[in-house]
């Protein structure tokens, strides 16, 4: 008898061993005490496949505390190779097993634990779930066996009027249920989620370092007015003023501080065109109708400021209401921190994020909605390989087939939607696909409507409002572009994608729109529609959400349906589109100039033609292109700019030779892996000098804690102190050491006396220092400053181990050295020209076991060889750096990924010298596959 434990984790979860074991038995017998559509959906294509092979099976659920989902069992009655039956429960009986039972022709497996048919419990609640695996006719396999009989005995089929009877109780128990759970709305119960806790410790860090302004990027609908209240609470101001961009939610805004604060004793009020409570302690104003009367209040009436739509308040009414107050905080929060054409709105916050959530870390706190995304390959007939994906015309009308209609009608049936209101979004090509998709619905009894950019406000409004409104008619609304970004319809719960996906970021944005809890929806529903065409791959670049990824790392991805991305949500291809897809991503050249300038162009188009001139434009899209892959082509992003535009303006900026110098010298430091530098770099361009404290009071805004010693290290490595000649020559230093401190250099004071160059500097510093608080967090990772499983270059140990040689010299070699560290890097697939004696016998051979054969030259009693045999003794520390492959395409030279501290467990052989070592952190699992396999 085999047994093993299975958990919903990164590497596995109960779905996968549900559906393979699904995929190969001859029989299964499942009996669970809760059944929701919401776990159903995600094994309608198991079901389906098995009931092709002829597999029959039985599911067996409960009505136990009324928990089981009509839809579900309605779904599940519709195989015809599956026997349902009900089990049903009273006061005096419950019903809570948990069994999954699967015929084998010699043996049984059996699985028996914690989840029911829902989707958190098969992919990421803590379960428990055992199991085993046994022959046929064994005492353990029989007592289950009855045990399941007995139990299918007493339960009852799941006829017709059965469901039908159920449906109207479950709808009753429903409404009386969700009066009861009202009583947890109550203000003292409401408490932060762990998105909007995190930003309100950060806005108390930042109010600690004398901060007085500071701004929140989250996606519409993830909690951030309840956080600024949340804040509100905290601070309690005397006087509050809230301002919004748009009327129709200040109310909504005025209600949510009045719930969560009824005993706070302030009075609430509002100022619009109708409505002017001049003297409430905490007032929420239209920006409108206050540009127009700010100058009655005193510049200090308010000693707290929210800016809702943040975004909008480089616009000069925002200006000039907030150059009027002088309040003791000020926050803003956007979803979409564009840049306007004067100031960027990081700027206008002095550059303090307090927090930034994109679409995964909204999955994973559980701010929005999971979704369950099924990438079904469109249908043969339909051919968009020779058509350019500019070409909307020819596109959409090759895919204005009735008979495609039928398809997707199909699919719709098929996997079906969570609600009991259909509410649906399709994303078409232009506008005559739209129109064809709505008048096909429309003709199948499915009411439609198209929009696109050409109907008027006032039309779109009235098409959302009933969209929203579930006595409405409406189901469908058929789109182009239009809803990419800014709508909000909580009650979308599925999702068409009916076109080629051309950019990452629409995708991201067009998935959104479902995305916003509503009562009653558990989870979105998307069916993609994958053709034929080139460029499907960009599906999984939308759907990763990786910020670095290359070919090895994509396709495994895609080879796994994205099991990294968190919490229930779910991401399954069919065979053909994961095929395509796999294929393309091998084709393709990431790092060529033909891709970058591909991505380049569409990202132009996303933003409706306008050049992005900053590296910032990038910054403020989920999903956008990564420029420093166009920096790593160029050299810098304006070279590359200059390439892609050729506009007499990035021509004429680049001619200076030292501007461009020094330019290209700090854009080659990106991406960085410390804050340290950058924020001192922009702490120069404001003033003229900065000593060790005022240096640590500026890193303390990227990072908790500094030590003298790394902020020491970096002011003199701004300095160019570590420089070799070669490159001190090749890039003058902005900055020179005077009387310990740090000050402007004669050629930083001269370019600083132009405005372009100035704000160059503030763009390519800002996006530096953005993308890494993004990426790292403000944790303090210590001395040397690595964090785990992030990509680092042999030259990064030497900054961030406080190296004091010159940083150049940390390169060529396997092992180097820094104080009483000792970093290791490998590339585990050696290229295939290394000759056999150079091929050493490197290997990950577990999550947490590592084996290295050193040089040729090295023996056990060597410097060397003693330094890590005798590592612990010697108080030295072991790091591990491993790649995949030393270059990928193109010749591009891959990154190091950093495994963390490792102990020496075992040594034997000389010249080379075979080490077996353990790591003191496992490597994670999608990593681990991406770095041991081949996909």
């Amino acid at each position: 008898m085999e047994h093993r434990l299975v958990v919903n984790s990164e590497s596995n979860n109960l779905l996968k061993e549900l559906t393979s074991s699904l995929q190969t038995c001859d029989s299964f017998y499942f009996g669970v005490a809760f059944v929701n559509f919401s776990g159903v959906q995600l094994l309608l294509d198991t079901l389906k496949e098995a009931e092709k092979r002829g597999i029959r099976g039985r599911i067996m659920t409960s009505t136990y505390l009324n928990f089981t989902d009509p839809q579900a069992l309605e779904r599940l009655k519709e195989f015809e190779h599956i026997d349902l039956k009900v089990f049903v429960t009273d006061k005096q009986v419950g019903f809570h097993t948990k069994a999954y039972i699967f015929e084998y022709p010699d043996s049984y497996k059996i699985i028996i634990g914690s989840s029911n048919v829902t989707q958190s419990a098969l992919k990421s609640n803590v379960e428990w779930n055992v199991e085993i695996v046994s022959k046929k006719h064994a005492a353990f396999v029989e007592r289950v066996l009855a045990e399941y009989e007995q139990l299918w005995n007493r339960s009852i089929i799941a006829t017709e009027t059965f469901l039908h009877d159920y449906r109207e109780m479950y709808r009753n128990t429903e409404r009386v249920a969700f009066t009861a759970n009202a009583v947890y709305e109550k203000a003292e119960y409401v408490v932060p989620n762990s998105m909007q806790s995190r930003a309100i410790d950060n806005l108390d860090r930042l109010r600690n370092l004398e901060e007085t302004k500071a701004l929140v990027i989250a996606a519409t609908g993830t909690g951030k007015t309840y956080m600024s209240a949340f804040d509100v609470k905290r601070v309690r101001p005397k006087r509050l003023l809230f301002i919004v961009h748009r009327e129709e939610i200040l109310q909504k805004a005025k209600e949510t501080f009045e719930h969560l604060m009824p005993s706070i004793q302030r009075s609430f009020g509002v100022l619009t065109g109708t409505q002017k409570d001049w003297d409430a302690d905490y007032l929420f104003a239209n920006i409108r109708t206050l540009a127009n009367h700010h100058t009655l209040f005193e510049p200090e009436a308010f000693d707290y400021i929210v800016v809702d739509e943040a975004h909008h308040a480089t616009a000069s009414q925002y200006e000039q209401v907030l150059a009027w107050f002088t309040p003791q905080f000020t926050l803003g929060m956007t979803a979409t921190p564009e840049r306007s054409d004067q100031l960027s709105v990081f700027e206008l916050f002095d550059h303090n994020v307090a927090l930034e959530v994109r679409l995964h870390e909204a999955l994973a706190d559980d701010i929005v909605a999971p979704f369950h995304y099924f990438g079904i390959t469109d249908l043969s007939d339909i051919d968009l390989t020779d058509v350019h994906l500019e070409d909307t015309a020819e596109i959409a009308k090759r895919l204005q087939v009735h008979k495609r209609v039928e398809f997707i009608a199909e699919q719709m049936a098929f996997y079906g939607f969570d609600g009991e209101e259909r509410r649906g979004l399709g994303f078409c090509v232009n506008r005559e696909h739209a129109a064809f998709m709505a008048a096909a619905f429309n003709q199948q009894g499915i009411t439609s409507q198209y929009l696109s950019g050409e109907d008027n406000g006032a039309v779109r409004e009235a098409a959302i409002r009933d969209l929203e409104d579930v006595s409405h008619p409406l189901e469908f609304l058929f789109t182009v572009d239009i809803f990419n970004e800014g709508i909000d319809i909580p009650t979308v719960n599925l999702v068409l994608m009916l076109r080629p996906t051309q950019s990452p970021i629409v995708f991201i944005q067009q998935l959104g729109r479902g995305l916003r809890k509503h009562p009653g929806k558990q989870f979105l529903t998307v069916l993609d529609f994958i053709g034929n065409h080139t460029k499907s791959f960009l599906i999984a670049i939308a759907l990763n959400g990786q910020r670095y990824y290359d070919k090895e790392s994509l396709k495994v991805a895609v080879a796994t349906e994205f099991a990294h991305v968190p919490g229930a949500t779910h991401i399954q291809m069919d065979k053909i589109s994961q095929e395509r897809i796999l294929a393309q991503i091998d084709q393709e050249s990431f790092y060529s100039m033909a891709y970058l300038k591909e991505q380049y162009m569409e990202f132009k188009k996303v933003r409706h033609g306008k050049t992005p001139y900053e590296l910032m434009d990038y910054y403020t899209y989920d999903g956008a292109p990564d420029p420093v892959k166009f920096i790593q082509k160029e050299g810098s992003y304006l070279h590359f700019l200059m390439k892609m535009e050729k506009e007499d303006s990035i021509i004429t900026l680049l001619q200076d030779e030292v501007w461009a110098s020094v330019y290209k010298t700090i854009s080659k430091m990106l991406p960085i892996k410390r804050p340290h530098e950058f924020s001192l770099y922009l702490a120069l361009l404001e003033q003229d000098a900065l000593s060790i404290e005022e240096a640590a009071y500026e890193i303390r805004h990227w990072v908790e804690e500094v030590n003298r010693n790394s902020v020491q290290h970096a002011m003199q490595n701004v300095t160019h102190a570590f420089l070799d000649q070669r490159e001190k020559d090749r890039s003058p230093a902005l900055v020179e050491w005077y009387e310990e401190s740090i000050v402007r250099s004669s050629i930083l004071k001269e370019l600083l006396q132009s405005d372009t160059y100035k704000q160059y500097f503030i763009d390519l510093l800002e996006y530096g220092l953005h993308r890494y608080a993004r990426e790292f967090g403000k944790k303090d990772y210590g001395t040397p400053f690595f964090k785990l499983h992030e990509q680092y270059q042999m030259r990064d140990t030497a900054v961030l181990s406080n190296a004091t040689v010159t940083h150049s010299s940390f390169r060529g070699s396997g092992l180097l050295r820094s104080g009483n560290d000792l970093f290791l890097f490998v590339d585990l697939h050696k290229d295939a020209g290394t000759e056999e004696r150079l091929m050493y016998k490197d290997e990950i051979k577990s999550p947490t076991d590592f084996q290295w054969e050193s040089p040729n030259n090295m023996a056990q009693n060597s410097e060397r060889g003693e330094r890590i045999i005798e590592h612990k003794e010697k108080g030295n520390r072991l790091h591990l750096f491993v790649r995949k492959y030393k270059t990928i395409e193109n010749s591009v030279v891959e990154p190091f990924i950093y495994l963390g501290e490792l102990n020496v467990e075992s040594f034997q052989n000389e010249k080379p010298v075979m080490f077996q070592m353990k790591l003191h952190h496992p490597i994670p699992a999608q990593l681990y596959r991406e770095l041991t396999e081949k996909v």
